[in-house]
């Protein structure tokens, strides 16, 4: 039995060690992507437009958070919570973060506004996607482990 439990723990553990090791593989995969985007065109536009570097990267360490607890809770429920979190994160974030599409910036004595609202519209329906996909499959989850059970008639 001592011998039976050991082998359970040393199994979960394993596991454990293996989801913890495919998560930061994943957030240092999502981050190296962010810093090269970052070096190769992000640089000159956060000159431009204050702010944006530290509104990119609030929403890239938060989505990087995401990712890894929907790692770690792969095999639950959970991981679907957290799957349906990073969609209706990215929906509010960019929502608020770009002021409803419309982008704005004063150089001396001329405004520019930038209408983004097509682009804002194609990632909200994107990640619209990316929650009904997480719904889905939390149902598809649910029913999987359902247990079905025989009705017994009644007055049998």
């Amino acid at each position: 039995m001592v011998e039976e439990t050991n082998n359970n723990l040393k199994a979960r553990l394993k596991k454990f060690t293996f989801k913890a090791l495919k998560a930061t593989v994943k957030g240092v995969i999502f981050y190296v992507v962010y810093f090269v985007l970052w070096i190769t065109f992000l640089a000159q536009a956060a000159a431009i437009f204050p702010g944006l570097q530290q509104m990119i990267e609030t929403f890239v360490t938060v989505y990087i958070v995401l990712i890894i607890l929907g790692e770690l809770t792969s095999g639950t429920i959970y991981q679907f919570f957290f799957d349906a979190a990073k969609s209706l994160f990215m929906i509010g974030y960019l929502i608020l973060s770009l002021n409803g599409g419309k982008l704005g910036i004063a150089v001396q004595n001329v405004n520019l506004v930038v209408d983004i609202r097509i682009f804002l519209t194609i990632v909200t329906l994107l990640s619209l996607l990316g929650l009904a996909k997480a719904i889905l499959q939390a149902i598809n989850f649910m029913s999987e482990r359902a247990e079905y059970t025989q009705i017994q008639p009644v007055g049998a």
